[in-house]
């Protein structure tokens, strides 16, 4: 039988999979601070998470996850090298630390050509383990600078949704803070991990 999303299991931690649903909000660190990245935080504005950019690392194609203490969770880089500028896609890689401090890669996302940056193009997933018999286990769908746009697994199940409120996006003429709307049973750390790759594809705050 084919896993739904609530029974997902964790891709980080399933210390991030919350059973109900959970709302997140993003805000992007100024633009004076380049490529410094953006906090995220819950409901009640605690802060749970922080993604810092290469502006902060201090190299391209490079982010950090964080928890709200500053301990690292997910670092994510663009994979370089000839091969890799000559392919249609360049990919990127999420790698979790033990407990020793060695890397295991968690998952890939394969960013399409700039030529092809069109809002139905979607950007694709995979996990490992993988998690389907196909060659992704998620795609976007949407535009991500439109703030306008879903986290959907290989079922078609929408797992994370990306948008703004009305009364907010009334309030402030500006992208820099909007609302992740997280499903029960998801990875909240892989979530929020896809996004800051979105945010560097589209050169926003984390990108230098």
């Amino acid at each position: 039988m084919a896993a739904t999303t609530a029974d997902a299991m964790p891709i980080i931690s399933k210390l991030y999979c919350s059973s109900s649903q959970t709302v997140l909000v993003v805000r992007e660190r100024p633009h004076v601070a380049n490529g410094g990245g953006f906090v995220v935080t819950d409901c009640g504005q605690k802060v749970v998470f922080r993604v810092d950019g290469c502006g902060v690392l201090g190299s391209e194609g490079e982010l950090m996850l964080r928890d709200s203490s500053g301990e690292a969770l997910l670092l994510i880089r663009r994979k370089r090298g000839m091969v890799q500028a000559l392919s249609i896609h360049r990919k990127w890689k999420g790698y979790t630390f033990d407990y020793e401090g060695a890397q295991k890669l968690v998952f890939s996302l394969k960013e399409p050509n700039h030529s092809c940056f069109v809002k139905n193009n979607a950007i694709r997933v995979s996990t490992e383990p993988r998690r389907s018999n196909k060659d992704w286990d998620f795609e976007i769908k949407g535009y991500f600078p439109d703030r306008a746009c879903s986290i959907v697994d290989y079922l078609g199940n929408i797992v994370a949704q990306i948008g703004v409120k009305k009364e907010v996006d009334q309030l402030m003429a500006s992208r820099d803070l909007y609302n992740v709307v997280v499903k029960p049973g998801i990875d909240q750390v892989f979530i929020v991990g896809v996004i800051a790759i979105l945010d560097y594809i589209y050169g926003e705050s984390t990108r230098c």
